[in-house]
């Protein structure tokens, strides 16, 4: 068929549509006219249409292809009916989720498509397929190519689970950084079009300069109009750069109210004068730099229109007078939603779209009945209220915008594609690192942040919401509990009765600190401040004066509510995305630079916020320090095949990177029954990882307090060494193993005591002369622990976990840990079967015999510790001595110890390091790599050139010492695996 001929079947198809649909409408005698346009004699002889046929699907089909072949937009408008050029403008709801094909809803769906000629969706809530799907499947059934549009001011999840969620508008303001506002417009815009959508619902251009506005609030940049332009061009050109149209709104401003327009009409009694300073200014600047497309707003401004009780999206005075006239806008005009209430009330279906139309709209978005309203509009059109040129007019860009967009060449999805567009781990790195930049403190009072175990070890949680669901706070409390031993919870919502009140209560008051979060927050038909009784309870908890922390999941005026809390925090959403990325700012495990871009009342100005530096470990994913999952899990083959091997049964590895405990998993069993897996949290008995993380430890806290200097005699602290051949050893030569002491003798053939022991080691005779030779030697380090205690009065196990493992959180590191119970035990895998000293089934009890009968307590060995434990020891290190907002060791004390000291090897000060030849630290850790290893298959290495550390702790020994030689293979490989995961 020729383009003249298809155009002559097409006239004719079209006017039986046409006819159809006129006597079909003149059917329902329930219909509303337009209100402002009466009946007349000429008007009332107006042809009535026949029932509307069914599509017929193939030859839509057809004629799809033909228009697609090569379109010209002005052909194809003159091929249209008046009916289906009116479609074209109305944008109707849909959900991304399956649907039968005979559900009712997509069924309605379909007609308006396939029978109305609707020239867009809006989708609201879905999921990812779901969407991609209904999608396709709309644009399958249409004769015109679809437009498809979404609000995402948060990103796609606003309304599409499971894809990337970003923070708030005001937390990006937040960050001080508007390359942030590009990139989640990009990432936005990315999987927006991934999934088929051609037009964003965003940014707000709104100011919220009304603390009580009750639907814009956090989803404005700022109260500061320049803030709010700066930010939202950036948001504008993200998602530009990726082919979407970018829609700005609330035109002219919707900030200053404190009516929802969802319920009623608001009304600005501002002058133009007032208005063109304040909230015209970013809808200025963003049409100067090019805007293509403005959402209005349904409010009603008396003082600066002619018709003071329309709604801005129904009055020429401000879409056609204000918008295109004085600030020169000539794109794409979308309405707010029609089916809101401040428009409803007040407007029928179709009245309302006439009277957008006039007023200057192009797109009518969300029309609580398209049916009704495009007959309505026909008619106003063929009794002369309406021109059918304006029709055209609003047509012509929407059309223009399909072939722009290469609609008329193809709308299919390439739905195998999804999985890697999105969600993807560079997203979701992107979106989480802003998350974290937003968090804002305004207030720290005792310095309460960061919180340390120590100072609070009871935390008692209450989630205060303004629904009923019981559920909130779940996440606060969750994530919570990944940071500190003991923290309990509680919600405060609209279900909450006396008997739980006085619970609350009564565990505030055993509590050593309350973290209040207010989960209130905007919501459309919601209100958004707590409740008289929420807040008189809240006062009573004030009233028990503890130390109380407040963070605004939300609504950040909330502050106003609990000013008295010693903390101020603002987290701008109550999202499980954003809850996630704010706990850790609790417990010093983020930095915390946030600025608030907009005032508190009383409170704190724009531009407020104080700094908490990073010094904690937060858990988090692979991506978001520059590792490659995909990568790490090699981890899990060189692990499965060295438990295959038989070298040990089981194990665990954890990856520390920039201050993230990225990787963190167990492997394998307990023992080779493999009934008990090993879990990550696994204790593991470290053997001569004891040397670092006790002993050597413990002596840089002593010399740096100047209780001891390196070059002390050891006859200083242990008489029997004021012997001529001993009289010249210094602590320095027992940390470098040149003492001259032998590696070891067993002793405990013959003494079985720690005092017979210790004794022994004391008097053990010299096979080199000080600092001759190297000779890893355990009893040096005995030596060392006894002088620890000599020195602090505490014995080693005392001195360490009161200066460093109890205050740091390493709760699972102890000496002798099965006398802790049960709780305690089952987490440790065996490391012997001992039929020498009949010990029998080693397990919990220290591995190396001299440890053993030295009461498990010994400076060679006897430490247990997870992998956790020893990943925060780790970076306390690579802190340089500071750990959540505490110093434990400066960093010139630990650069000496850590550095190459020995003039006969490699090592430091206690400290193994990497070497040129073979290293159990690999061949891709940096130079300046430090650690050590222990007899029971565990390694610690900390690498401060890639600001990262690599523990492996295994059972190696189990189930007799001469098993698993083949550990010394896998350590490198565990390295090197883990370096081959950094991303260039």
């Amino acid at each position: 068929m020729n383009f003249i001929g298809y155009h002559q079947h097409l006239v004719k198809f079209l006017i039986s549509i046409a006819a159809a649909a006129l006597l079909m409408t003149s059917c329902k005698s329930t219909e509303p006219a337009v209100p402002d346009i009466p009946d007349t004699p000429d008007e009332q002889q107006v042809e009535l249409p026949l029932p509307i046929p069914a599509p017929d699907l193939q030859y839509i089909q057809k004629t799809k292809e033909e228009i697609r072949a090569d379109v010209d937009i002005d052909s194809l408008m003159q091929s249209m009916s008046l009916q289906e050029k009116i479609g074209q403008l109305f944008f109707i709801p849909v959900n991304g989720t399956f649907r039968n094909d005979h559900d009712q809803r997509f069924l309605e769906w379909k007609r308006l498509v396939t029978r109305y000629n609707i020239g867009g969706l809006i989708f609201m809530s879905g999921d990812i397929y779901g969407q991609a799907m209904m999608t396709q499947k709309m644009q399958e059934i249409s004769r015109l190519p679809l437009w498809i549009s979404q609000d995402m001011e948060f990103g796609a999840a606003m309304r599409v689970h499971g894809t990337t969620r970003f923070t708030p508008a005001m937390g990006i303001a937040a960050t001080g950084k508007p390359e942030n506002a590009f990139l989640k417009g990009q990432i936005t815009a990315r999987e927006a079009r991934a999934l088929g959508v051609h037009q964003v619902y965003a940014p707000v251009l709104d100011i919220n300069n009304n603390p009580l506005n009750p639907v814009i609030n956090v989803r404005s940049f700022s109260a500061d109009p320049e803030m709010v332009a700066r930010y939202a061009e950036a948001f504008i050109q993200g998602v530009e750069s990726e082919g979407l149209l970018a829609t700005a709104k609330h035109f002219p401003g919707h900030g200053d109210t404190d009516i929802d327009s969802h319920l009623a009409l608001p009304v600005i009694h501002h002058d133009y004068q007032r208005l063109d300073s304040l909230e015209l200014a970013p809808f200025r600047i963003a049409i100067n730099n090019g805007l293509r497309s403005i959402m209005s707003a349904h409010i009603a401004f008396p003082n600066i229109s002619s018709n003071p009780e329309t709604p801005g999206t129904l009055d020429p005075d401000i879409l056609s007078g204000i918008l295109a006239d004085s600030l020169g806008f000539d794109g794409l005009v979308v309405t707010d939603g029609l089916e809101m209430q401040g428009i409803t009330s007040r407007y029928s279906p179709g009245d309302a779209v006439v009277r957008s139309l006039k007023a200057g709209a192009d797109v009518i978005l969300i029309s609580p009945d398209e049916m009704t309203a495009i007959h309505e509009v026909e008619m106003a059109v063929k009794r002369g209220k309406l021109s059918e040129e304006r029709i055209d007019q609003s047509v012509r860009k929407i059309l223009e915008l399909k072939k722009e967009n290469g609609l008329f060449e193809s709308t299919d999805i390439d739905l195998e594609s999804l999985s890697h567009r999105i969600n993807a781990p560079e997203y979701k790195k992107a979106a989480d690192r802003i998350a974290r930049e937003s968090i804002t403190v305004l207030k720290n009072n005792r310095n309460i942040l960061p919180v340390r175990d120590m100072d609070y070890q009871r935390v008692v949680v209450v989630s205060v919401a303004d629904d009923r669901s019981g559920s909130t706070g779940r996440v606060l409390a969750r994530e919570m509990r990944k940071y500190h031993n003991d923290v309990s919870s509680h919600v405060l919502d609209q279900r909450t009765g006396r008997e739980e009140r006085e619970k609350i209560l009564e565990d505030a008051k055993n509590a050593d600190l309350l973290v209040i979060g207010s989960f209130i927050f905007v919501r459309s038909h919601q209100p958004m401040q707590l409740s008289a009784s929420q807040r008189t309870f809240l006062q009573q908890l004030e009233n028990l004066g503890k130390p109380s922390v407040l963070i605004a999941f939300g609504n950040p005026y909330v502050l106003n509510e609990l000013k008295s809390a010693d903390v101020h925090m603002l987290a701008w959403s109550s999202s499980e995305h954003q809850v996630r990325n704010t706990v850790p700012a609790l417990f010093g495990a983020q930095q915390v630079s946030g600025r608030v871009p907009a005032t508190i009342p009383g409170l704190y100005d724009i531009g407020y916020g104080m700094d908490i530096p990073h010094s904690g470990l937060r858990f988090d994913f692979p991506e978001s320090v520059g590792l490659r999952t995909d990568s790490l899990m090699a981890l899990d083959e060189v692990m499965q095949s060295a438990i295959e091997d038989s070298i040990f049964p089981g194990g665990s590895i954890a990856v520390v990177k920039d201050g993230v405990l990225a990787w963190h998993k167990g492997y394998g069993y307990h023992d080779y029954n493999k009934t008990n897996p090993v879990e990550a949290s696994d204790v593991f008995d470290l053997a001569s990882v004891t040397k670092v993380m006790a002993t050597t430890t413990s002596i840089m806290k002593l010399y740096e307090e100047g209780k001891l200097d390196l070059d002390d005699p050891v006859s200083t602290y242990i008489p029997e060494f004021n012997a001529a051949d001993k009289r010249a050893i210094t602590i320095r030569h027992l940390l470098l193993h040149n003492s001259g002491l032998p590696a070891f003798r067993t002793y405990v053939d013959e003494w079985q005591t720690r005092p017979e022991i210790i004794r022994a080691i004391r008097n053990e005779l010299l096979e080199n002369g000080p600092g001759e030779k190297y000779v890893y030697s355990d009893l040096g380090f005995i030596l060392l622990a006894e002088i620890v205690e000599e020195v602090s009065g505490q014995r080693i196990d005392r001195f360490v976990q009161s200066n460093f493992f109890y205050p740091m959180g390493m709760y699972s590191a102890h000496y002798n840990p099965s006398r802790l119970g049960r709780w305690m035990s089952r987490r440790i895998p065996p490391t012997e079967i001992d039929d020498i000293y009949g010990r029998g089934i080693v397990q919990g009890l220290a591995h190396d015999e001299r440890a053993y009968f030295m009461d498990g307590i010994a400076g060679h060995a006897g430490l247990f510790g997870s992998a956790r434990d020893l990943a925060i020891w780790a970076q306390m290190l690579l802190n340089k001595g500071y750990y959540t907002g505490k110093r434990y060791l400066e960093p010139e004390t630990i650069e000496l110890f850590t550095d190459h000291r020995s003039s006969l090897n490699h090592r430091g000060y206690g400290f193994d390091r990497k070497s040129e030849d073979y290293s159990s630290a690999g061949s891709l850790t940096g130079d300046r790599t430090f650690g050590h290893t222990g007899f029971t298959g565990t390694s610690v290495w900390i690498d401060p050139d890639n600001n990262m550390a690599i523990i492996l702790l295994t059972n190696r020994s189990f189930p007799h010492r001469s098993y698993g030689s083949g550990i010394r293979n896998i350590r490198p490989k565990i390295a090197d695996t883990v370096m081959r995961s950094i991303i260039d």
